[in-house]
Parts: structure tokens; C-alpha cells; sequence
């Protein structure tokens, strides 16, 4: 008996490791959903895709050329490089205009979107006089109004160099090339080249990180700073150290807004702070970025998302002048891997985006990971608030822990493919948050999933080194043929894709998610980045939508040509209806992977009867924090917020 005991006992931990997986199994598997299910989910959405106009004249590529000891791997090399953002770029009060970061050409669009007058020609931005040469490839373009003038500049990120910003000159009413002023983000050394860093930028965030009330910008790098697309030499490159915790990626950067000019020659100054980001949350593969104020101080979190290692939540902790972030992980519980434990993790972060997703008013975040069957099988995240309010959050986040669960699996969100960007919207003014998200890596004929599983099972001592990695190259698929996602919930709150229902299930990869309402009629309208194929945008055209609140919270300003006023990032919005339902939204400073959504605050109202209590909390241009709730009914509202906030 007492040697069946002691059997037993021995056994035991391996006996509930069976039990919890096999819990897990049972609770995770997805279920099935006939197809008139299906149809009635998607019945409440209609798209209509529109070609996007691109300028002529430029050469066309299909891959990059790579530094030579990524030869073999350049078509995994250049799986990255497709980006879109939407935002009124013109000053005429909508979200109608794009830009576009298009790898085939390597340059980056402005273009109206498809749906609207053809007010301007599609352009490229000229970075003249800026140094530029051949190993060099813009990542994306995010839009701001950084020198804080009103009028909408861009910031556009890249491999081989530091970011331009692009500030719009005062003295041009009509978007064109001599629109913008490019200038460094970070100025160098004078001189007739570029003799900054080569930096490999993947993602950058938007925010008042530092509630001087000025917009500061986070730098999330890739790739160590190594001549990547230098075709000219060999070396100076590596890969990451390990699959599930790499940390030899290139340093992130907070940049603090300084000062700045406007006029017909704009200027804006900003001071790099090296020490604001903890050293062990800087050095991951960064390639998703998103800012939240998560405990009402209006200061933003910070979230990294990070390829083949732990993604980060670093708590804001800054005073005006000074930023600092801490690193704040969730408490490890016994029915939790490690690797879906918030902080701790060992996914592929891809994508990340803030929004309500179990409709109990409180922010959750929705990252994209590899979960290919067959493939690479991980899970995305489906990270859900566990505090009870926001002072409960304050208090938890100041003792350095993240009080969020992944439930991604019993809310159906677990299983997609490569994912990428990821936006949570209401695309029907339900009340209810879809979760879209982009798909797919290489498109080929040659499937290279057998190879990249052997890679990735790999002892991690070999990985930093390119010659192990096996070949991709052009012709080549890993993922080609995903596509994206449009995650609907159902009546008992679990999500179902009816992508294919919409007609949105098109078998070539994307990569950057953008969203806006670009003819103001109250229902968002989205684009997405292709890699290596042409962008598309979606017209919004779902019947019977529901009512709407829809605010454009802008700095105050004065009225001029092309100026719509600066939008108060990180101002928060909580909605309140008559029955008790409670919405929440941001002014987003772009979270996401190379998809940039526009500033415009848009909130999905549901079957709503009078006015909705709308409370809105914001720092002013001095630092001063400020809330106030006003009655507003149902619609579109511009809102300029001082020392108060005053319906225009």
C-alpha cells in the first residue's frame, strides 16, 4: 500500500500536468458554426473594396536586396515594409486621406482615398535634402501634428537610418511634394551623407508619454543597428539568440518633444532619453507598439510587442520633463503557461490594439502571434482586465503587477495564422468590438513550413547565426495563402471570422490595418497593406447601423487653410448611455504594427434614444489635467479642450 502511495505521489505533478492540459483542450477547442450562423453574424457588415490610386514613375521591385550573408533568407528579410494610415491630412474635417508605405517602390504615398473627390494627385514624400542612399526602405508612416501648429505632419520610420518627420509648411493650402519640410528626428553631423545610425525601425507610437502636454515619441527597433540592406557587403548582421527569448534586437528609443516653429520653414525639436525604457524591456525584436492610459492618470502605458520573446507592459511613471517607465508583469497562476502570462511570455508579438473587448467598460489588448496548424502553433492574446476599477488597476500596476488573463481561447480569438496589425473597432455601430486582423508571410510555390519547423526547434546557441537558418527566397511560401480576419461576437460573447462571408478572405498577405470614417457618415471605413501586392481600401457600406457618437477633440487653434486643429492624443472618452451601457475610446497616437488609425474619437452606440453622457478627461498644451461630462446626443462633435472643453 505504501509503496502505491508513494508511487502516486511521485506521479502526481505529471498527473495534473495531463489533467490541466486536457481541461485546456476541452475548454479551448473551437466550436463549429453552420453556415446560416455564420450569415446571420456577417449580415450586419457590408464592404465594398476600392483600388487606391498610386502615383507613376517609379521602378517596381518584387524582393529586396539584402546584406549578402541574408542571401538565402531575402524573401524573409523583406516580409515586412507594407504600412497604411488614415487621417484628415488635408484640413477638410474627414479622415479621407491615406498614406501609404508601398515595398514595391519603396516609397511612401500620400493618396486620397478612393471614395472621396479627387482633390490632390497621389504623391511620394521626397525626403530632399535629407542624405538618403540604396540601403534604405521606409517601414511606415505615422501622422501627428508634431511641431503642435494644427496642421497634420507624418512621421515616417525606416531600415538603414533614423526617422523623417515630414512638417507641413504653412504657406501651401494644396497637398502636393512641397507640402512638407522633411526634417531629422534626430539630427546628425552635417555633411554631403548619412553618417547616423542604421537603425531598423519597425513600429512607432504617438504620446504625451511625459504630460507636459506635447506629443513624444516612442522608436521601437527591429534588427540590431547593422547595414541590413547593404547588398554591397557581407556581415556586420545577425539574428536573434533564441526562438522564445531573444533580447539581442535593436535598442527602443523615447524621443521628448522640446520646442518647435511653424511657418513656411517648420521646425520641431526633440531630446532622445536612453534610460526611460528598463535595459532588459529595450533590446526585444520589436515590431508592434501601443500607448493606453490604463489607471486614469493620463499618462500612458506602454506596450511592446516583441518577436521571439516576452512582450512588455511598462507602467508610466513619468513626471513633465522626465520619463520613466517600470515593467509591470501578471501574477503567475497555476492554470496559466508561462508563455500566455503577460510580461513573461515567449509568443511572437506581432500586433497589438486596446479596446473593450467583454463589454464590461474597462480596457483589454488583443496581440497577434503565429498560430499556424501545422506550422508554428502559439496562440494570439486576448489579455482581459481583471481589475475591478481604475483605482484597483492604479494600485496594481504601482506594485509592478498587470492585472490581465489571457482568454483568448474560450473567447474563440486564440487560432488565426501569422498575424500581424490588428485594429478593435465597431464597424456597424452595434456597441459591439470586432477584432480585424492581417495575416500571411511569404507567397510562393514552394512550402517552407517543414524547414521553419526544424528552425524552430533549433538549440538557440545557432540561431543568432544567419548561415543556419534555412533558405526563403523568392518563389518561396510560408503563410502565403492567409488571410485576414474579422472576428465577430456572437450572442454569447465568443468570436466567430466571417471574413470569408464578407468577401474579405483574399489569399494574399498584409501586413498594416488602418481605420476612419472618411465620408463622415458615422461608419468606419478601413485599408490594409498588402506585402508585395497592392493595398486595398473598404468602403463601409453595413446596413441598419447603429447610432453613433463621433468626436474630433482638438488643441484649441485658430482657423487657416489646411488646418483642422491639433488632436489631443491621449485624451479619453467615456460614453454613458440612458440604460446604463458604458463605452470607452482614446484619441489613438498610433498604436499597432504599420497600420496607423486616424485621431477621430468614433464609439458604436448601439439602439440609443436621446442624449448619452459622454466624460471626457485630457491634458492641455500646459501639462493641466482636466475632466469634464457633457450631454451630447447622438453623431458627429468637435470638441477644442483648454482649460475646458468647448463644443464648436
Amino acid at each position: 500500500m505504501s509503496s502505491t502511495v508513494g508511487l502516486l505521489r511521485r506521479q502526481l505533478a505529471g498527473v495534473i500536468a495531463v489533467l490541466l492540459v486536457v481541461s485546456l483542450f476541452v475548454l479551448a477547442r473551437q466550436p463549429g458554426y453552420a453556415a446560416d450562423t455564420r450569415a446571420g453574424l456577417a449580415a450586419g457588415y457590408s464592404f465594398t473594396p476600392m483600388s487606391i490610386a498610386m502615383p507613376g514613375g517609379f521602378t517596381q521591385q518584387s524582393i529586396r536586396k539584402v546584406n549578402q550573408e541574408y542571401e538565402h533568407i531575402d524573401a524573409w528579410i523583406s516580409s515586412v515594409g507594407a504600412a497604411i494610415a488614415m487621417n484628415d491630412l488635408d484640413g477638410d474635417g474627414l479622415a479621407n486621406d491615406l498614406c501609404v508605405t508601398d515595398p514595391r517602390i519603396d516609397q511612401v504615398v500620400v493618396s486620397p482615398t478612393p471614395d472621396s473627390p479627387a482633390r490632390y494627385a497621389p504623391f511620394a514624400l521626397d525626403p530632399d535634402p535629407l542624405p538618403m542612399h540604396f540601403a534604405m526602405a521606409p517601414m511606415g508612416c505615422a501622422p501627428g501634428d508634431f511641431n503642435a501648429d494644427g496642421r497634420m505632419d507624418l512621421l515616417v520610420y525606416l531600415w538603414g537610418r533614423t526617422p523623417i518627420i515630414y512638417l507641413a509648411r504653412a504657406d501651401v493650402d494644396e497637398l502636393g511634394p512641397d507640402s512638407y519640410r522633411p526634417t531629422e528626428l534626430m539630427p546628425g553631423p552635417s555633411g554631403t551623407g548619412y553618417t547616423g545610425p542604421d537603425w531598423n525601425t519597425n513600429t512607432v507610437t504617438v504620446a504625451d508619454f511625459d504630460g507636459d502636454g506635447y506629443e513624444d515619441i516612442h522608436v521601437g527597433n527591429y534588427f540590431p543597428h547593422s547595414p541590413v540592406l547593404d547588398h554591397t557587403v557581407y556581415g556586420g548582421v545577425e539574428m536573434n539568440h533564441s526562438m522564445s527569448h531573444g533580447l539581442n534586437g535593436g535598442p527602443d528609443y523615447i524621443f521628448r518633444w522640446t520646442g518647435a516653429t511653424s511657418g513656411a520653414e517648420p521646425t520641431v525639436r526633440y531630446e532622445r532619453v536612453d534610460d526611460a525604457i528598463p535595459a532588459d524591456a529595450s533590446t526585444g525584436w520589436a515590431l508592434a507598439s501601443g500607448a493606453i492610459d490604463l489607471d486614469g492618470d493620463l499618462l500612458p502605458e506602454l506596450y511592446l510587442a516583441h518577436d521571439f520573446g516576452p512582450d512588455r507592459l511598462l507602467h508610466n511613471r513619468s513626471t513633465p520633463g522626465t520619463i520613466d517607465f517600470a515593467i509591470v508583469e501578471a501574477v503567475r497562476k497555476g492554470t496559466v503557461p508561462k508563455s500566455k502570462q503577460l510580461g513573461v511570455d515567449s509568443f511572437k508579438g506581432m500586433g497589438v490594439d486596446f479596446g473593450d473587448l467583454d463589454g464590461d467598460g474597462n480596457y483589454d489588448l488583443f496581440v497577434s502571434n503565429i498560430t499556424t496548424s501545422f506550422g508554428i502553433v502559439e496562440s494570439n492574446y486576448a489579455f482581459i482586465n481583471d481589475a475591478a476599477d481604475t483605482e484597483e488597476m492604479r494600485r496594481r500596476l504601482a506594485a509592478g503587477e498587470a492585472p490581465f488573463t489571457d482568454r483568448s481561447a474560450p473567447m474563440g480569438l486564440a487560432w488565426s495564422g501569422w498575424g500581424w496589425d490588428t485594429k478593435l473597432a465597431d464597424f456597424n455601430n452595434s456597441g459591439q468590438t470586432v477584432v480585424t486582423q492581417a495575416l500571411g508571410f511569404v507567397k510562393g510555390e514552394v512550402n517552407r513550413w517543414p524547414q521553419l519547423q526544424e528552425l524552430a526547434t533549433a538549440n538557440d546557441l545557432l540561431l543568432s547565426n544567419p548561415a543556419w537558418w534555412p533558405n526563403v527566397r523568392a518563389g518561396d511560401d510560408v503563410a502565403g495563402g492567409q488571410t485576414l480576419r474579422f472576428f465577430v461576437p456572437d450572442e454569447t460573447g465568443r468570436y466567430v471570422d466571417v471574413a470569408a462571408e464578407l468577401g474579405l478572405a483574399v489569399p494574399v498577405p498584409t501586413r498594416g490595418i488602418a481605420t476612419g470614417d472618411a465620408d463622415g457618415d458615422g461608419l468606419l471605413d478601413w485599408a490594409v497593406a498588402r506585402q508585395w501586392a497592392e493595398p486595398v481600401y473598404y468602403h463601409n457600406d453595413s446596413p441598419s447601423p447603429g447610432a453613433f457618437l463621433g468626436l474630433h477633440l482638438t488643441h484649441p487653434h485658430d482657423t487657416v487653410p489646411r488646418q483642422a486643429g491639433s488632436p489631443a492624443t491621449g485624451a479619453q472618452v467615456v460614453a454613458t448611455t440612458a440604460d446604463g451601457r458604458v463605452f470607452l475610446s482614446r484619441v489613438d497616437g498610433g498604436s499597432g504594427h504599420s497600420g496607423h488609425r486616424s485621431h477621430e474619437v468614433h464609439i458604436g452606440l448601439g439602439e440609443v434614444t436621446g442624449p448619452v453622457q459622454v466624460q471626457i478627461s485630457w491634458r492641455d498644451r500646459t501639462g493641466q489635467a482636466h475632466e469634464q461630462t457633457l450631454e451630447m446626443t447622438p453623431g458627429w462633435h468637435s470638441v477644442q479642450l483648454g482649460s475646458e472643453a468647448t463644443v464648436r
